[in-house]
């Protein structure tokens, strides 16, 4: 039945950018942790809700092989940036090519080194950010992030959900499960912002700044 609904919805969504078709493609077929990418779903998402917020200045921590970063610079209007950052060195050339592809490619500017060294020495005011990153590490980019959002601003959080691990009781040795576990708890009492988890894959945390 999950398939099933899972066919359906994607069947009743707008279809993604052949190039995103293609990058998904590659991706799963040339990496390890192919599933990483944003994919169909979720990538139609994010395009919907930047047409709704219309974000002039993006945020991505986390770009793998630049699939939501080409879905924010589609669906942000054609003076809007999009700043990307990505830890993985190795995937530098990778995220290039596609980026190189697209239409929106004036728009993206990659970032590789480690976050939260890089966000502290970045100016202005973003209108969005996206966290999907190490989950070990997802309370501190939250905070990093915080300050350089503008109030009235959005902050996507992926893999809330965390393949159910979230819910019972979490081994001792898995760090990540731990992090997203305690990154939840403390954003649900965090009266700084408005929250809701959408169970979209793996779990889709829409945050606003008040």
């Amino acid at each position: 039945m999950d398939e099933l609904l899972a066919n359906y919805i994607l069947s009743h969504t707008d279809p993604e950018p052949e190039l995103l078709k293609i990058l998904d493609r590659d991706s799963h077929v040339r990496l390890l942790n192919g599933r990483m990418v944003s994919g169909h779903y979720q990538g139609r998402l994010i395009v919907m809700l930047c047409h709704m917020i219309r974000p002039k200045r993006v945020l991505e921590l986390g770009t793998f092989t630049g699939y939501s970063a080409l879905c924010f610079a589609e669906g942000t209007d054609d003076d809007a940036e999009v700043h990307t950052i990505e830890h993985n060195d190795e995937l530098e050339d990778v995220a290039k090519s596609w980026f190189s592809r697209s239409e929106s490619r004036h728009k993206i500017k990659l970032y590789i080194g480690d976050a939260l060294d890089i966000i502290p020495q970045m100016e202005g005011l973003f209108d969005l950010v996206f966290i999907d990153a190490d989950k070990r590490q997802y309370l501190e980019y939250y905070e990093a992030v915080f300050p350089k959002v503008k109030s009235g601003g959005f902050i996507f959080a992926d893999n809330t959900l965390w393949g159910g691990k979230v819910l019972g009781e979490i081994a001792k040795n898995d760090a990540q499960s731990i992090a997203v576990s305690k990154f939840n708890d403390y954003l649900a009492k965090d009266s700084r912002v408005e929250k809701i988890i959408l169970p979209v894959r793996d779990g889709f945390t829409i945050i606003y700044k008040k």
